[in-house]
């Protein structure tokens, strides 16, 4: 017989998951799209968790910021580019479990700014076809990202 609602396994494995010590890190990500319907990737710089790995840019939402001014504010100072909020258009977003935190991060399209993107912060960028994303490793939270972008686009 079907199980109806959800799978108990499944209530049992979140309980198990829960740790109320981890803080919960809130992180805005876009995926900026160019006219050649690439997305810009960036590698994180040596010295940086996860240093080598490629992701959106994008990051930490500062207390009383929303998602999208963070990414306003965030792309200027490591992209110098200017974007308007009402050019975000919201996708979905990633929530995972990290050793120590846990990351909550809506991610963003966006095809409309300001400037040509430039590494600000010594991180390498590069656009990348969604078809060739598998040649770039990236952090655990973007990858399912990926498979999302890949339906939507």
């Amino acid at each position: 017989m079907p199980i109806i609602g959800p799978d108990p396994s499944c209530l049992e494995a979140e309980a198990r998951e829960a740790r109320p010590d981890v803080p919960v890190v809130l992180v805005a990500a876009v995926a900026l799209i160019d006219v050649d319907g690439r997305i810009l990737l960036a590698q994180r710089p040596a010295g940086k968790q996860m240093a080598g790995l490629w992701e959106f840019p994008g990051g930490k939402v500062e207390e009383s910021e929303t998602p999208e001014a963070a990414l306003v504010r965030e792309l200027n100072e490591e992209l110098g580019i200017d974007i308007s909020e009402s050019c975000l258009a919201p996708l979905t977003f990633a929530s995972h479990a990290y050793d120590d935190f846990h990351l909550l991060m809506p991610l963003y399209l966006c095809r409309v700014w300001k400037g040509v993107p430039q590494a600000k912060e010594e991180q390498a960028l590069k656009w990348v076809r969604l078809e060739k994303f598998d040649d770039y490793p990236m952090p655990p939270a973007d990858i399912p990202l990926v498979a999302i972008l890949r339906d939507f686009l």
